[in-house]
């Protein structure tokens, strides 16, 4: 009778063991399923969430410059060299990258000289200083009328003499590398991030 009891107790046992075992096995399947998308989330929401913070850097930077730019005189921009005015525009500009403390790629260097690409425009290039794999590109456009001039479109607006000053800052985004793990093979091109501002000249 005792041996009896014993064994049902022991099945009992194994029954409430089994159980628990299975329900340990389901909830590790469960995690495993779960992994890759959480993985992906928060990487997502790490690398988006830096790139929104970036961009409000960027806005500001390049709102600073193109403000400043407008109220400088336009009587060196004929010379043969990178004109002293669009130069300041620059220094403003990777200063203000400094003091939100991110990497001006070089933006700063006394020996940057900026390129002359067409009439009244200028284009800064840095090289092999920044973290993404493309280089920084800043171009200061200080005769920008319309219609290429992105606020300068409406009458007498479209006739002033805009500052017009962009970036193009290189991004280092992990998302491209964790979303195959959702989608094998998905490539997301997912690289610079590009801003402008304009401002209406004084001089």
């Amino acid at each position: 009778m005792r041996a009896l009891s014993q064994n049902k107790l022991g099945a009992v046992l194994w029954l409430h063991l089994s159980r628990f075992q299975s329900m340990e096995a389901a909830a590790l399947i469960e995690f495993a399923v779960a992994l890759p998308l959480l993985v992906v989330l928060i990487i997502g929401i790490f690398d988006f969430g830096g790139a929104f913070n970036l961009k409000q850097e960027l806005n500001n930077a390049v709102r600073e410059g193109a403000i400043f730019g407008a109220s400088q005189p336009t009587n060196d921009l004929n010379n043969g060299s990178t004109p002293p005015s669009v130069d300041a525009v620059r220094y403003l500009v990777a200063s203000y990258l400094q003091t939100a403390r991110l990497n001006d790629c070089g933006l700063s260097s006394s020996s940057l000289v900026g390129v002359l690409a067409t009439t009244m425009t200028w284009i800064y290039t840095t090289k092999g200083s920044c973290p993404g794999p493309t280089d920084l590109t800043l171009t200061i456009e200080r005769a920008c009328v319309a219609p290429s001039c992105p606020f300068a479109t409406t009458f007498p607006n479209a006739y002033v003499p805009y500052t017009n000053v962009k970036i193009v800052y290189p991004y280092v985004w992990h998302f491209n590398n964790v979303i195959q793990l959702l989608v094998p093979g998905a490539n997301y091109t997912l690289l610079d991030i590009t801003t402008n501002a304009t401002a209406a000249n004084i001089n």
